[in-house]
């Protein structure tokens, strides 16, 4: 039984027959139950009862874009599109208010914050260089000169525990927290498979082969937007040679220890947070 995932679990019906309806659409906006996505840059305001807050339309700047998020029940549910992209860096608080987030509550920050923050990305055609329009709701920009249409993207990435003798490899980056160790990870290539992705990152990263990649689960990762795809891989040995341009550490854990850490007890290492799906594969994994 896998845990709750963090970024999963929506409630929001996404309406896609309503993005290329523009009556509904114009009537989904005049609707006075609609409401609006309350967020400062790309961090929400966040309930008491860890809920999104929302407000009307009516708040919404003067001519502001708009991006249908979809229907809770009958109620419209937008986020303005401001134009900004989002900030490289990730603030502390942004983290803190994650783990307060009711279930399903981040599923929707996440589609919100990536749409959005892609909109601010990508203003212009990729195939002609000409301004973009904004359509579809919110969820494709169309090029008035040569007619591309461009939807929302999201990267596939896999993420990934090597696993030898009963041990997890687990690495951590130097910009992370202090003692944090997490499973390792890497965007899928083009002309890849998710299983050749695992063994090469893992070579790439820890200098261990691995065979026998098994899929675990997968989670929205919105900063700015991907597909995180957890699996667990068979190292042939444990011997590390490590990538320092992307790991400044790396160590073999027993699986009785990542219980032990997770449960919040002590150990080698600082887990990866509740609403990461590293921390969801290290949990699968050590209950196996």
């Amino acid at each position: 039984m896998i845990a709750a995932i963090g970024f999963t679990g929506g409630t929001l019906d996404r309406a896609d027959r309503l993005r290329h309806d523009e009556g509904a659409l114009a009537a989904a906006k005049a609707d006075w139950r609609a409401r609006l996505l309350k967020l400062e840059g790309y961090v929400p305001e966040v309930t008491d009862d860890g809920r999104l807050a929302w407000t009307t339309l009516a708040d919404a700047p003067d001519g502001a874009e708009l991006v249908l998020l979809g229907l809770d029940g009958a109620r419209p549910c937008f986020a303005v599109i401001t134009g900004r992209p989002a900030p490289p860096a990730r603030s502390p608080a942004l983290f803190a208010m994650l783990d307060t987030l009711a279930a399903g509550e981040a599923a929707t920050y996440a589609a919100a914050r990536s749409v959005v923050d892609w909109h601010a990305r990508h203003g212009f055609c990729a195939k002609c260089g000409h301004a973009t329009a904004v359509f579809r709701a919110g969820w494709a920009r169309r090029c008035p000169d040569c007619a591309a249409e461009h939807v929302p993207r999201t990267d596939p990435v896999v993420i990934m525990i090597a696993e030898h003798d009963g041990r997890a490899l687990l690495g951590r980056q130097a910009a992370w927290p202090p003692g944090r160790y997490s499973a390792l990870a890497g965007f899928l290539e083009p002309g890849e498979s998710i299983e050749e992705a695992v063994a090469r990152e893992i070579a790439e990263e820890a200098g261990v082969r691995v065979r026998e990649v098994r899929y675990v689960a997968s989670q929205p990762w919105p900063f700015p937007s991907s597909l995180m795809i957890a699996c667990v891989a068979q190292a042939e040995d444990d011997a590390l040679t490590l990538d320092r341009t992307e790991l400044e550490d790396a160590i073999w854990v027993e699986r009785d220890v990542v219980r032990d850490v997770l449960s919040g007890g002590e150990g080698p290492f600082l887990p990866p947070p509740r609403y990461a799906i590293a921390h969801t594969l290290l949990t699968a994994w050590a209950a196996a």
